[in-house]
């Protein structure tokens, strides 16, 4: 992956946003100031953000703003499910936009980054230069089903059998409801082990071949508490949005550039989400990459999102000049 991104770079502003009286967010600016404004929003819901993130942009060109959404990373509290939801995080990113000073931006996002990308477009399109999502997480409950219930498990039936042990067995039937609780007791050794088992399952199937390095963030303990704890959150209470929500918005979309990237092997989020966005919303451009699962870092996913990012600094740039 490494020699398809641009090289590392440090952040040249880093600052905690307090955006109520419980959640306090990192925020970090990098590349050039006087660049495309671009927020990259990551995973989980529950991941974090991460130095190589960074780098799917030409830093002479994009001022990059990274930053960890509620209960994750460096934000505080950690794994905090009190006032976390995703019309909160929709707002967050607004307090982040608004105390940057920053009018206009690029919004990109991969898997429940993608699901917030498209969530926050829709709701304030007129703030939005363009949309880069990577592996489409639509939230229905037949996407959440796929993964925590039925669908995947029959293409890994061995990692599956290790993601149902800490469940008793007549509690099955409902995955999620039968982690979350063992998520949100008073057990923490119970607490740990079912974090380090959901997350863990998710690392271990997020690239078409197994990546070590993927499947050892997901299973660190304080990363597998947040991911583990809020993504069962968001879930039980069905990522707090309507039935088929994103979809049915859709239609606000069409007068901002948009780019789907999907990888054709994708185990976490099947490309039939990518295909049902793309033929709601027409004009975005659909990339199917024939050799990729679901992480952004699998080389053929990596190089056409930069190819992307380079795209669209051009036509934002011949934009402004018009």
């Amino acid at each position: 992956m490494q020699h398809f991104l641009y090289p590392e770079i440090h952040p040249y502003q880093q600052q905690f946003l307090q955006v109520d009286e419980r959640h306090r967010l990192y925020v970090e600016e990098s590349g050039n100031p006087d660049g495309i404004p671009v927020v990259f929003l990551h995973g989980g819901p529950g991941a974090n953000s991460e130095p190589y993130h960074r780098r799917y942009f030409d830093p002479k060109k994009y001022r990059i703003v990274l930053f960890d959404q509620r209960g994750c990373g460096q934000s505080t509290p950690h794994a905090s499910l009190e006032d976390n939801t995703s019309q909160d995080l929709v707002q967050d990113i607004e307090r982040i936009r608004a105390a940057l000073g920053i009018k206009q931006w690029v919004v990109f996002g991969g898997s429940w980054g993608s699901t917030l990308a498209l969530l926050y477009a829709e709701t304030y399109p007129s703030h939005v230069l363009g949309l880069v999502l990577r592996g489409i997480f639509l939230c229905r409950d037949q996407d959440v089903q796929w993964f925590y219930q039925h669908g995947a498990s029959e293409l890994f039936p061995d990692e599956w059998e290790n993601f149902i042990a800490p469940i008793p067995e007549d509690q099955r039937g409902d995955m999620i409801n039968a982690y979350y609780r063992q998520l949100t007791g008073d057990d923490d050794v119970a607490k740990m082990r079912a974090a380090e088992a959901w997350s863990t399952w998710e690392g271990k199937t997020a690239c078409l071949l197994t990546n070590d390095e993927v499947v050892d963030y997901f299973s660190d303990p304080y990363v597998a508490l947040s991911i583990a704890r809020i993504e069962a959150h968001y879930f039980v209470n069905r990522s707090f949005m309507q039935p088929n929500q994103l979809l049915g918005n859709v239609d606000k979309l069409k007068d901002i550039p948009g780019y789907i990237v999907h990888g054709r092997y994708d185990v976490i989020c099947p490309v039939a989400q990518a295909w049902a966005l793309h033929k709601a919303w027409p004009e975005a451009q659909l990339n199917i990459i024939d050799d990729a699962g679901h992480a952004v870092s699998e080389p053929g996913i990596a190089r056409r999102l930069i190819e992307i990012t380079d795209e669209l600094a051009a036509r934002l740039a011949d934009r402004r000049k018009s």
